[in-house]
């Protein structure tokens, strides 16, 4: 059901790329930056409050802020805090979105710790500037971030066959997270935001690989609730708001390409993907945290990303918005490629980003249907 108490100001959400790992060439990156966010960030959420989006995911950059250990220098993030008050835009913000200062080693115990204190003193200036508590997701995507940065060398901390080494202590620093941020700001609201997965066996022979695989997409959650390894600190009441990721490639062929949406015998209609979330968390509050594809397929992907959702809602899953993530096209990671993936454009034009317009037409199509979907709902039972 579409929630008749929604968690955000906007069904349709915006999220702004703000990754600040180091790359595959250890090169430290700062997507903020990058897409000018930094210096526009009221021109942008007055955009995104042009196409009825008043809900974005923003990022609290730790290695600008944490200049040294336990002193924060804040003027990176105050003029995205102010510009969000000004707009009357609702922020999520992501605490550790892949990067943190480079003295610290991630798989130590002065990680936990140091991460909880930066926590608590991000609550603590939050309610300050705004007089609320903020809503934050720790960690953003410890299950990723395990695998790329634990086993795969792609992104921070660039390691081999630590990945569940790295997610213990991600997880650790999640918990230790929330509670701080909870102990300053009483109502906080924190998400876990991880993306959904279907891998599909080439053979019988990668049948039992291939559930270990599709298994483990859980595990984070799993942890962070205190059903997995409990020792770690998780508990039910740690699992908050469970967000979930879902690009056009994640569902694929074991050791393969992507699966087609059009492969009928072996891909998942993402709203079954959706309600395997929610019966698994059941009666949590549930989004889709991110989804985008590049080039000209982004209105018919926005399209399909909604008609499941609201296919899922329809049958009973609590679910409170769509994320476009992300909302402004960037250069790649690991090259100088142009991703246009966005809602808008990367170089902005007398202070203004260039809309594309039919995902822009798209996304307002949509909005109409939402509010008639809104208004139509059943009042049934959440999944």
């Amino acid at each position: 059901m579409i929630p008749p108490d929604p968690l955000f100001r906007s069904f349709f959400m915006a999220g702004f790329e703000c990754s600040t790992h180091r790359n595959m060439r250890r090169k430290r990156l700062d997507m903020i930056a990058a897409t000018h966010h930094d210096m526009l960030a009221y021109e942008d959420y007055s955009q995104c409050a042009e196409h009825g989006i008043r809900t974005v995911r923003d990022g609290v950059r730790w290695h600008l802020i944490e200049t040294s250990p336990g002193h924060y220098d804040w003027s990176s993030l105050l003029p995205m805090l102010r510009a969000a008050e000004r707009a009357d835009t609702q922020v999520i913000w992501d605490l550790c979105h892949y990067g943190w200062p480079d003295d610290i080693d991630v798989f130590s115990p002065a990680f936990v710790d140091r991460f909880a204190r930066y926590a608590a003193a991000f609550a603590r200036l939050h309610v300050e500037e705004t007089g609320r508590a903020p809503f934050v997701c720790p960690v953003n995507e410890i299950s990723f971030l395990a695998f790329a940065g634990g086993d795969m060398e792609r992104c921070s901390p660039h390691a081999k066959g630590r990945g569940m080494e790295l997610k213990r202590n991600l997880v650790r620093a999640a918990v230790a997270g929330t509670h701080a941020v909870r102990q300053v700001a009483p109502g906080a609201r924190t998400a876990a935001i991880d993306p959904v997965i279907n891998i599909v066996p080439r053979h019988e022979g990668e049948a039992e690989e291939v559930r270990r695989h599709n298994a483990s997409q859980w595990q984070a959650w799993d942890m962070l609730a205190g059903r997995e390894e409990p020792a770690l600190g998780g508990s039910e009441d740690v699992l908050d708001v469970v967000g979930i990721n879902y690009y056009w490639n994640n569902q694929w062929l074991h050791h393969a390409e992507p699966l087609s949406v059009f492969d009928a015998a072996r891909f998942r209609p993402f709203r079954d993907l959706i309600k395997d979330a929610a019966a698994r968390y059941a009666g949590r509050d549930l989004f889709v945290a991110e989804t985008s594809i590049e080039g000209w397929p982004r209105p018919t992907w926005l399209r399909y990303v909604t008609e499941e959702t609201l296919a899922a809602a329809a049958e009973g899953v609590r679910v409170h918005g769509i994320c476009l993530y992300p909302v402004i096209s960037h250069i790649g990671w690991d090259e100088d490629r142009y991703c246009a993936n966005g809602l808008f454009e990367l170089q902005p034009k007398h202070g203004r980003r260039e809309a594309y317009r039919p995902l822009a037409e798209e996304l307002a199509r949509l909005q109409a249907t939402m509010r008639d979907a809104t208004s139509a709902a059943p009042r049934s039972a959440a999944v």
